[in-house]
């Protein structure tokens, strides 16, 4: 279900960012916002890029959590469980999350890649707790009914850009 790698905008990145170790991040992070994931053919070709090992990018993509090595679904879904939002609640809500997207503890995304279900360990709104966020979008003091109207809505707004 993934898309074929764009070695192209890949060169692009490099020229943008530099040859250079200090770049590896960037490039990293233009790659990933246009896959929502690192996909394993890139890091033979940028080792060949930028003279650097494989294994010296790769151990930067797996320190760094904001990387994923493996797809995510259209919509990547944030439950912060840190201790404001664990205290009001977040459990209920994630639990809802996975009913609703067809996603589990163990299975974060769905199937037809739509949704992506993780928990993070604070997203730094906690006066609005419990709070996720979608796609870096903020939704404060969410209940389990809100949730539900949310993956409606989310689903909603994905069949609205298929037809268009």
């Amino acid at each position: 279900m993934s898309k074929a790698v764009d070695f192209q905008a890949i060169d692009q990145s490099v020229e943008k960012y530099g040859r250079k170790e200090s770049s590896i991040i960037a490039i990293l992070q233009s790659i990933d916002e246009q896959y929502r994931y690192l996909p394993a053919e890139i890091f033979p070709y940028l080792s060949k890029k930028l003279g650097m090992s494989e294994a010296r990018i790769f151990s930067v993509a797996t320190f760094y959590e904001n990387f994923s090595l493996v797809p995510k679904g259209k919509y990547i879904i944030k439950i912060c469980d840190g201790t404001a939002c664990h205290v009001r609640k977040s459990i209920p809500v994630l639990e809802r999350f996975h009913r609703d997207t067809a996603t589990s503890y163990n299975k974060h995304t769905s199937d037809d890649m739509m949704f992506t279900v993780e928990t993070v360990s604070c997203i730094g709104a906690c006066g609005l707790a419990p709070v996720i966020s979608v796609n870096e979008k903020i939704y404060a003091t969410m209940t389990p009914e809100s949730t539900s109207e949310l993956v409606k809505k989310l689903k909603e707004e994905a069949a609205n850009d298929e037809t268009e």
